[in-house]
């Protein structure tokens, strides 16, 4: 990790970093399955699987749900219900969950740097829900998420030349440090908001470097 305003690129995640929104998100998964017909059961397993899979697009884990955990025959109209329900219920939440208060200070820190937003959540609602909360302006290289992986959206903005070096992806699950990395980018892991139950011990293994949030990343700035 460099000094912050050497940096050109700062790739954010979403759920954990710029917003508290993990339990938001898993709140989501287990009121789906609830609302659709699951039992307690189903439910705690759609959220297992969630939660084991980290920062993948929600269409995944709902055809997971549906072959694997309800082992529901797939079709079209009621995976699309899935999506339907879990947007619903995530709209409304995600207009209220808590901001970090640390964007400013990173902006300022990094005045050479242009940013994105990489998120595993949906594309089309974050591009929604960003400009609603006076947020997209902080990521002029744009908002990105599912379907697309982080891995797939990073391995074309590298080939376009979006991504200018050296970059910084700041995230907090273990697939943003499998996709920053596989990209050759720097990362740092913000702790105060993860749901990745054995973080302290994977960024202990793998030497991250780990700051509780976002301004905390501007305080220890070397």
């Amino acid at each position: 990790m460099q000094t912050l305003s050497h940096y050109k690129t700062l790739i954010l995640d979403c759920d954990g970093v710029v917003l508290n929104s993990n339990q938001t998100k898993i709140d989501a998964y287990y009121n789906t399955a609830k609302q659709m017909g699951g039992t307690d059961a189903q439910a705690q397993a759609f959220v297992d699987y969630h939660l084991k899979l980290g920062s993948i697009p929600r269409n995944d884990k709902i055809r997971h749900y549906m072959a694997e955990i309800i082992q529901q025959p797939f079709t079209e109209a009621l995976f699309q219900a899935y999506m339907d329900t879990f947007t619903d219920i995530l709209d409304t939440t995600l207009m209220q969950c808590e901001i970090s208060t640390g964007l400013d200070a990173l902006k300022a820190a990094t005045p050479n740097a242009h940013w994105m937003l990489m998120s595993g959540g949906d594309q089309a609602e974050l591009r929604q829900i960003f400009p609603k909360r006076n947020l997209d302006h902080y990521f002029e290289l744009g908002i990105f998420g599912g379907p697309t992986k982080k891995n797939e959206h990073l391995a074309s903005m590298l080939a376009s030349h979006t991504i200018t070096f050296p970059a910084l992806f700041i995230g907090d699950s273990r697939f943003d440090h499998q996709a920053a990395t596989g990209a050759g980018l720097d990362f740092v892991f913000v702790s105060d908001w993860t749901d990745f139950a054995e973080w302290q011990t994977y960024c202990a293994i793998h030497q991250i470097h780990v700051r509780r949030h976002l301004q905390a990343i501007v305080e220890q700035d070397t």
